[in-house]
């Protein structure tokens, strides 16, 4: 028996929810001096484009952006080295002494962002990072959690949370539901 994908957040939401991560992001961190964007492939990369926007149109500085693919470094099989897939890395700023943004669609188990953190790590010394993701659905596997959250949605175990973005897939939503694949 097939769930029937539920909408959860439409493209106002998502729009709101970026607009007060951005703001969020700025007031934490007293403006958007010193600070980089880094979006996880695909869709992290994408928000991370929409937050520069945001900061900006809130008064901000130019933020820059940055793109991390961690296929190579993730613990569950999926991107193993030489796999032609790999999208690569686009930072074409220095890590260290920095404070990092790390961005990301959905939060579920943690591993990918502790796969993101290990791939930093090999390419400079921030002086901080910090998470933000649109979406945090909980049950957490490694003890990871975000500083910045669009929405946190529950979602039963063995259903997915789709984030639907624009640039990529033509409408924004977020939808929960369907078999887990």
């Amino acid at each position: 028996m097939t769930n029937k994908p539920a909408l959860a957040l439409d493209g106002e939401a998502i729009a709101r929810c970026v607009k007060r991560i951005a703001h969020e992001i700025a007031e934490r961190n007293d403006g958007a001096g010193n600070l980089a964007l880094i979006g996880i492939v695909r869709r992290g990369a994408t928000l991370a484009e929409r937050l520069a926007q945001a900061l900006r149109q809130d008064g901000e500085r130019e933020v820059p952006v940055g793109t991390l693919d961690i296929s190579s470094y993730r613990d569950d099989g999926k991107g193993e080295p030489g796999d032609p897939r790999l999208l690569g890395r686009n930072i074409p700023f220095a890590l260290d002494g920095g404070h990092v943004i790390l961005i990301d669609d959905v939060l579920y188990t943690g591993r990918t962002v502790r796969a993101a953190l290990t791939a930093l790590a090999d390419l400079g010394r921030p002086e901080s990072i910090q998470l933000a993701v649109l979406v945090d659905r909980g049950q957490h596997e490694i003890p990871i959690r975000a500083d910045y959250v669009g929405k946190n949605i529950a979602a039963p175990t063995g259903q997915r949370v789709y984030v639907r973005l624009a640039e990529i897939d033509g409408v924004d939503a977020v939808v929960v539901g369907g078999e887990k694949s």
